[in-house]
């Protein structure tokens, strides 16, 4: 959530930040709404300030023995009382129409960011390793997991419908070694806390992080049995439980940065994917994932999301991929971001750069949403800043290794780093 005092100060520079998100904000809405909600204030304050005078003049018509004067002036005082709670309803309307808007506002993009519309305005920051070459023809994952029968859409498909993948016998190693490799690198070597979360969160823990109320469409609610009508969502990454852990608290200042790293399955409806990538297993509704969170002093942000993005590039370089770094554009920015890299990767089946990982600083965002805060040096309560980046993508991960390490016959080398885990250098179909 953006600060409402940025808006009441300086809406002409939120309304061209936002348009370079490619948002055209309401403003006109929103001017009417603050003028209502600040006329109600000032109101409020005013009858506040006569009702004050006004009792203690009773009490002085009292001493004075004038009595009729003062049952007149309470009466009075009564009127103003009843004028306070209708203010205080129509207060609350309003306040609660600008707390809505200001939930479906974006976060700002930062200045590095670039200008543009979509995905083809992204500028390349770098690339990393060398493009493979075959001598034969290229399989892509698809046609591979059937020559080993480990990926089985059909059968998925009958279970939960499409989108959805069962993975078999090698394959499933292959799955399990990549989550177990990415953990022992993001914690022995980069210093994050492994933490287990919970699958299903409350609405209030999505808000916290911008899922709610704007992608909506794109969770899978629970319908609530509890009685208490609560509405649980299955989570869309485990970016949501981890940034949530210092939800309305305050973290001491000598235990930042707080570092976490969670490996969950994912949950998306897709609903605005509209097609894309129907065959396979590149955009699914469920897929595995390991998240890595940052929470940091304000200060430290920037260098943080630095060194979040060398830790999910580490994954791939590890793993001997071939992939780039981009700066999104703003037109291509998250809902919460307020600067974004993507790591992509060489899909020799798609012959083609794929999305496997965004790491992104929020800024205060989503702490001015989840109210969390540390205690700075003057001993202020001061809200931190969050960050999140995969670490990368499991199933997506998986297709990569396919692809660039497939052989003619239809075996798989195995990446050296894998070889501890699968404890074999070649998968044969």
């Amino acid at each position: 959530m953006l600060d409402p005092k940025l808006l009441r100060n300086d809406l002409e520079t939120v309304v061209a930040r936002l348009a370079r998100k490619g948002v055209q904000f309401d403003v006109t809405n929103y001017e009417v709404l603050e003028r209502r909600r600040k006329a109600l204030q000032l109101e409020t304050e005013s009858l506040q300030n006569k009702r004050k005078d006004g009792s203690k003049s009773v009490g002085l018509l009292i001493k004075d023995g004038k009595k009729g004067q003062a049952e007149q002036l309470k009466i009075e005082i009564a009127e103003i009382g009843d004028r306070l709670g209708a203010i205080e309803t129509e207060f609350q309307a309003v306040q609660s129409a600008l707390d809505l808007l200001l939930m479906e506002i974006p976060n700002l993009p930062d200045a590095s960011v670039p200008d543009g519309s979509d995905e083809d305005d992204n500028v390349e920051v770098s690339l990393v390793g060398e493009k493979p070459s075959f001598q034969f023809a290229v399989r892509d994952h698809i046609e591979i997991g059937e020559l080993f029968g480990g990926l089985d859409f059909d059968r998925a498909a009958q279970l939960s419908g499409s989108r959805f993948v069962m993975i078999h016998g090698e394959f499933a190693r292959l799955h399990r070694a990549l989550v177990q490799y990415m953990l022992d690198l993001h914690t022995e070597q980069h210093g994050y806390s492994e933490t287990y979360v919970p699958l299903l969160v409350d609405g209030p823990i999505l808000e916290g992080t911008g899922q709610l109320p704007k992608f909506k469409d794109d969770l899978f609610r629970i319908a609530p049995d509890d009685g208490a009508g609560r509405e649980r969502y299955l989570i869309p990454t485990a970016e949501v439980p981890l940034s949530n852990l210092v939800r309305d608290s305050i973290v001491d200042h000598a235990k930042l940065p707080l570092k976490y790293v969670a490996h969950t399955p994912c949950f998306r409806a897709e609903a605005g994917s509209y097609g894309r990538d129907v065959r396979g297993m590149f955009r699914q509704h469920q897929f595995d994932k390991v998240e890595l969170v940052w929470i940091t002093h304000p200060d430290d942000s920037w260098d943080a999301l630095e060194s979040l993005r060398r830790h999910a590039e580490a994954v791939l370089s590890g793993l001997g991929l071939h992939f780039r770094i981009v700066n999104l554009c703003g037109g291509d920015l998250g809902f919460a971001a307020a600067k974004t890299y993507d790591l992509e990767v060489w899909l020799p089946g798609q012959n083609q750069f794929r999305e496997i990982s965004s790491c992104s600083n929020c800024l205060d965002f989503q702490s001015r949403r989840m109210q969390a805060r540390f205690r700075n040096e003057n001993g202020k309560p001061e809200l931190v800043h969050t960050l999140n980046g995969s670490g990368v993508a499991i199933g997506r991960c998986m297709i990569a290794v396919i692809e660039n390490y497939q052989n003619e016959d239809g075996s798989i080398t195995v990446p050296e780093v894998l070889r501890p885990y699968i404890k074999a250098d070649r998968l044969t179909p």
